[in-house]
């Protein structure tokens, strides 16, 4: 039985900015987390810290302009957690539309 209180959060965008920032708070509450971007040396510095720290967290490489390495990163997140509870999508610019809308092509 999983305790629902700790939530599994998977990151896109979080070798910087506000990816970084928003691991580092998440991590600090005590959830798990599943980090992705393409700068993976950052990424695999911010897990070293998180993990020192106490904190939960896994990294790998993430392009969202890719469809598939999407779909990858929250398997891979399900495959080491059992699950993901949270998704937090940061990486990219684009135009602004409903998620229902699955404007992808832009």
């Amino acid at each position: 039985m999983h305790d629902r209180t700790v939530k599994v959060v998977a990151i896109t965008g979080a070798s910087s900015g506000i990816g970084e920032a928003t691991a580092r708070r998440l991590a600090a509450d005590g959830h798990r987390l599943f980090l992705g971007a393409r700068r993976t040396d950052r990424l695999e510095r911010l897990v070293t810290e998180i993990t020192a720290a106490g904190g939960t967290a896994a990294t790998r490489r993430l392009d969202v302009t890719g469809a598939a390495d999407v779909r990858d990163f929250v398997a891979a997140a399900e495959e080491r957690y059992g699950r993901v509870d949270v998704m937090v999508n940061n990486a990219g610019v684009m135009p602004l539309s409903p998620l229902e809308a699955l404007r992808t092509e832009e």
